[in-house]
């Protein structure tokens, strides 16, 4: 992208132009921006004008951009993507797909699939795993519960669901001053628990959690340097204490509550990426937000019968 815009006014006026959008989205994918055929890797094509899109000098297949992106089916144009990208990055509580619909002019069910399928372009497979030695950049450990209060739903559902069974539970680790892991758990065991902290943070670093037991054996693997802070007592106790994953799932719950409202558990990981990627870059301007997204559009692929639990979703 030669021009970066900086603002939301300014990401509208960008992407108003079709070949704006496709010459971004194509700089972002291919090296120098110059096409690859996504049935044949062949480096030459022609371009055909009138269709927008290229033609394939080696299988004469036509491609477009969107093709072996996430926008891969799409009849919606390039403009109304991009520019719920840039809010989905950019807006700290999130974006609801009412809001969606409104501002880019698709229906409602519209707007939620495009807010889906973007969410996968969010989530971070490749993340390495955190924590350091030091006791200046620590790792902060906790679990939360996620869901609806009991005395808010229809008695049918109500007894659906059961008395202890309307909460999801959420695992949480982050370093502090840099990145958060957080994900759905299906419950808050030690035998759950304990193999996801050691696949995600650092061997010898130093943790600080809650006085839960799940936590009691922490420091008999990987080297771990762990010290707790009992809230029965106390919530500080010096460099000791779990405020900043608090923060994070305050920052969540602000999103899930007060944006989203209602959010169905087999979607919840979707949302959890989501608010994770946003807090993971933070430091960044609205443009350099946009710009990472962007760039990760390439290689992922959600239709709505895997969204929807009609098709197996992709190994």
């Amino acid at each position: 992208m030669t021009e970066q815009p900086k603002s939301l006014i300014e990401a509208i006026r960008y992407f108003s132009d079709e070949q704006t959008c496709i010459d971004a989205v194509a700089a972002l994918r291919w090296n120098d921006g110059k096409p690859v055929c996504p049935h044949c890797e062949n480096p030459k094509s022609y371009w055909l004008a009138t269709q927008k899109r290229w033609k394939c000098a080696g299988c004469r297949k036509q491609y477009s951009v969107k093709v072996g992106t996430i926008f891969e089916d799409s009849a919606l144009g390039l403009d109304k993507w991009l520019v719920t990208l840039w809010l989905l990055c950019n807006c700290k509580n999130g974006v609801s797909s009412y809001e969606i619909a409104r501002d880019v002019e698709v229906t409602q069910k519209s707007a939620w699939f495009m807010l889906q399928r973007l969410r996968l372009v969010l989530k971070n497979v490749e993340a390495m795993p955190i924590g350091s030695k030091s006791k200046t950049k620590p790792v902060e450990i906790d679990e939360c519960y996620l869901g609806g209060k009991p005395k808010n739903m229809h008695r049918s559902r109500r007894a659906k669901i059961g008395q202890n069974d309307h909460k999801t539970a959420v695992l949480g680790m982050l370093e502090r001053g840099g990145e958060v892991r957080a994900m759905v758990v299906p419950n808050a065991k030690k035998d759950t628990l304990q193999p996801i902290i050691h696949a995600n943070v650092k061997p010898s670093s130093v943790i600080y959690t809650d006085g839960a037991t799940v936590y009691d054996t922490l420091r008999h693997r990987k080297n771990y340097t762990h010290e707790t802070v009992n809230h029965i007592e106390e919530y500080v106790r010096g460099d000791v204490h779990t405020q900043s994953i608090e923060n994070f799932w305050s920052c969540l719950k602000r999103t899930l509550g007060g944006t989203y409202v209602a959010v169905e558990p087999v979607h919840l990981d979707h949302y959890l990426d989501e608010q994770v990627w946003r807090f993971n870059n933070r430091h960044k301007n609205d443009g350099q937000r946009f710009t990472k997204a962007l760039g990760a559009v390439t290689g992922k692929r959600l239709t709505w019968g895997e969204l929807t639990g009609k098709e197996e979703l992709p190994a």
